[in-house]
Parts: structure tokens; sequence; C-alpha cells
């Protein structure tokens, strides 16, 4: 191989949902790697579903345990989990207990039994769990000098035997020192913190040599099916999705309002529906989504304050039931905005979905981990933009305390971020409660500047005529406007 040559990496793909992303395109071949983090991370889950995806006949792996339990022991918890496949145990899976040997505290000897059952097992994947435990039987003056060999040693003998090597070790922060991270190729660390009532757990790739991965923490949950990774989403066009023609605009299903936002809303864009509570914004986005559907359009609704099949009509309801419009679960606890941007992003590809409905906003932060809530507005930004990629047309909803003297459509600062706004207001008229609605904002378009009058019945939105004759419709308590008085009129006319 001359100098312009590259060598080709073969990259594994770890099974791991969004792992492969974060790490720049999967896991490369023969890499010597450190998976860290503090106890119940989940360090041995990943592991093992790492292990479950990749090994087969022609690619066996070995699990090395160095803990004081047997491997029988872990083997029954990590059962638990869908990615276990009890027919790859002790066929291209082998487990090797090696606690008598580090119980001793020879690394030479710990070496020698990992050599002799490499040699006869001939592995592409090796895991060592729990190399800390190696670690900690060290005393003296001398520990590091010999731990230092003995991972310079395990990386040369893992390499030479072209074996993928996974080193699995408790440590409690980064600044942890270990020659073994200068040594391995990789360096996958797991953090996991708890506030309030909420456990977040995140990963970090620290080093991954030879390729670009994605920087920063990344959250990630663990469920029945293992570790799901959720990587920040990105604006990657749809490979179904058509770029919206020009003009190309969707009807909003409430009479009276396509008129009043000039035909539609373009294709494309993102809304926002903002107004006090009952107002009637669950409605206006339920009527969107009945409207898509009518014409062959798939949607999506992430609810966060109330379950759309049960709360939000019949119509909504059997578009659920029928397949036509998918629900994103967001009863979970400790939620990220990248965790809610994966399970949308999803659902718009199996659905092939145009419309996406966000109910609402301010449900949506409370959600959150608190953690996240910091950053909520940047998150947003970087969620609107990926939806738009992926073609799909955006509703959201925000509720406003109706505050007469100061006219705002969102308390998150993320008015901007939207392409047409709807305002929707309660005003005091003849001692009577009324709802009034106007587009407050429709970027590139002519619109409507009128108050109208709205309803709500067993139908839906009903939009009415604007209110005329008063002023002040803003302020919550509109007067008449005084008629004119006619030019001559006045007492010396009688």
């Amino acid at each position: 191989m001359t100098t312009t040559d590259k060598a080709i990496i073969n990259r594994l793909q770890t099974g791991v949902p969004g792992l492969d992303e974060v790490l720049g395109g999967g896991l490369p071949e023969f890499s010597f790697n450190v998976i860290a983090g503090a106890p119940g991370c989940g360090k041995t889950t990943l592991a093992h579903q790492m292990m479950f995806a990749l090994a087969t006949r022609q690619r066996p792996a070995i699990y090395f345990t160095v803990l004081g339990e047997p491997p029988l022991k872990m083997l029954r918890y990590q059962q638990q989990f869908d990615f276990f496949d009890a027919g790859k145990v002790n066929e291209c899976v082998h487990f090797i207990n090696l606690s008598e040997e580090t119980a001793s505290g020879d690394l030479q000897s710990v070496l020698a039994r990992i050599m002799a059952e490499v040699e006869a097992h001939n592995p592409s994947l090796v895991f060592v769990d729990s190399f800390r435990s190696v670690v900690l039987t060290q005393e003296g003056g001398k520990a590091f000098i010999t731990l230092q060999q003995f991972v310079q040693q395990l990386g040369m003998l893992m390499t030479s035997w072209q074996a993928t090597t996974f080193l699995i070790g408790e440590y409690f922060t980064d600044n942890d020192p270990s020659p073994v991270f200068t040594v391995a190729d990789g360096l996958v660390w797991l953090h996991q913190s708890v506030q309030r009532n909420s456990v977040v757990r995140k990963m970090e790739i620290m080093k991954m040599r030879g390729q670009p991965t994605l920087p920063g923490l990344h959250t990630f949950r663990i469920g029945p099916t293992g570790l799901h990774v959720f990587a920040p989403p990105k604006a990657d066009a749809r490979e179904d999705a058509q770029s919206p023609a020009l003009g190309e605009r969707l009807r909003m299903g409430v009479a009276g309002l396509d008129e009043m936002m000039g035909g539609g809303l373009p294709r494309g864009y993102s809304m926002l529906v903002a107004g006090p509570t009952g107002a009637g914004k669950s409605l206006l986005a339920s009527a969107f989504l009945v409207e898509g559907a009518r014409h062959g359009q798939a949607g999506v609704i992430a609810a966060f304050e109330q379950r759309p099949n049960k709360s939000r009509g019949k119509a909504l309801a059997d578009l659920i039931a029928a397949g036509m419009v998918g629900v994103i679960d967001a009863r979970a606890p400790g939620l990220s905005v990248d965790e809610i941007a994966t399970l949308l992003i999803a659902e718009i590809h199996r659905l092939k979905a145009t419309r996406v409905v966000i109910d609402s906003l301010s449900g949506f932060e409370l959600a959150l981990a608190p953690t996240f809530r910091e950053d909520f507005r940047e998150s947003l930004s970087r969620l609107v933009l990926a939806l738009a990629g992926v073609g799909a047309t955006v509703l959201m909803t925000s509720e406003l305390e109706d505050r007469y003297d100061d006219l705002r459509f969102s308390p998150y600062g993320t008015a901007f971020l939207t392409d047409a706004i709807v305002v929707q207001r309660y005003i005091e008229v003849d001692s009577r409660l009324l709802r009034v609605m106007a587009v407050a904002k429709l970027r590139a378009s002519a619109h409507s500047n009128e108050l109208r009058l709205f309803s709500i019945d067993d139908n839906g939105i009903q939009i009415g005529k604007r209110l005329e004759g008063y002023e002040g419709l803003l302020g919550g308590r509109p007067t008449r406007r005084q008629a004119p008085r006619a030019a001559g009129s006045g007492d010396d006319d009688r």
C-alpha cells in the first residue's frame, strides 16, 4: 500500500437504535474500545445488546466476566431484554468467568487465560466486563506500570487476532486517570443524572479514531428492547417527500379560516395557534388533521395534555384507529426534545405523513426532564427545522394567559420560529364571553387583518362575521364606537 492509498475500515452496525448515527456510521471493525461510566448507567446492557446483534457463527463472540458473580446470574437479568437470543449462547456467544484469575491480582495470569480462550474460540468480538475489577485488584506502587503493560499487551493481542474488543469499566468521572483511555481507539462514556424525580441517561463519544462522531451528550433510554439512543434531529429530506409546489396550500378544515389565510396554509410551513385555555386550540389542530385525512394525507400528533383518541372528537379517534393518524406517546418520564423528534420523524416515515401537530408547547415543556428545559427554545428550533426537512407541515399550539395589555404569542420567545400565527382571544360583550380569532402572521402571503367572531358547537369551530361597531377588542372589554355626528346637526337645527 502506497502513502496515497487509504486503508478501508469496515464499520459494524451495532444493532442499537441511534448509536451508529452518533458514532459516525458504525463501529470500526477490529477497534479497541472502552465503555465507561458509573454503576447503573447501562454499560453491561449496551455491551450485551451489541454482542447479540453482531455475533454469528462466522463472527463468534466471547464475553469475559471478572465480577464476583457467575455469568449465570448476569444472564438471568439480561435475558429479560428482547435482544437476548438464547439460541446463540454457547453457539456463537461464549461466556468465560475470570473471577479466579483476578482474585489473585496477577494480571499475567488473567492475560494468559484470555489468550488461551481466544486461541480456542477464535472470536471476532471480545468483551471484558468489568475491566475496572482487574484494576482494583492491583496493589502497591508498581500497579500503574503493570496495568499499562497489561493493556498494551491485550490491545496488541486482539489486533493480531483481528478482534473487535470492548473493555467495560466503572469510572465515575472522565477525569479518572487510566492508561486504557490512551490506548483505546474508542471511548464511549455513559452518564446518569437524577434531578427531582427524573432520571436522565446520556451518552458521549469521547473518542473514536478514524471517523467523525456527533459531538456532545446524547440522551438514551433503556426499555424492554434495550438501549435506544436519540441523536439530534437532522433536516434530511425524506426519500418519498416531494418539494411543495409553488403556491400549494393545505386546507385547515375550518370553514372561513382558509379564506382568512388567503387560501389555506402554505405546504411546508410551521404554524402557531396561540390562545388561552378553552379557546379552541386543540379543536383547530384536530380539524387540521381530519381535513388532511379527507384528502388522503396522513398525520401525526404529539399530545402532551390529553389523549387525542378520547377527548378530541370521534372523527379524529376513528382516524387514529384506522391508522391514518399516528400518536406519539408523550407520557414517558424524563423526556428530551431529541427523543420526541426521533419518535415524530420515525412515525412520519412510517405513515408517509405530511401533517404534524404538537399540542401543546406548554405541555411539551412540562413533559421534559428539568435538565432540558433551559435550552427549550434552541431545541425546539432544531425540531421545527428537522420536521420541515422531512416534508411536514407543522401546527403547534401554545397556551397563553389572556393578558390584554400585552399581545404575546408565545411565552418562550418562539413565535419567530413559525411561518404563520393564528391568535384566539376572549372578549366580553354585553356581559357575555365571546371568542375572536385573527391571522396575525403569514409569511410571504397576503392574509386577512380582521378580528372574526367564532363559536364552538358539536360540529367544531364555526367562524362568524367580523365584529363591527366596537373598538378596543384586544383589550378584552370592547366599547361601542360612537357614530359620527351628522354635519350641521345640533340644538340650533331644531
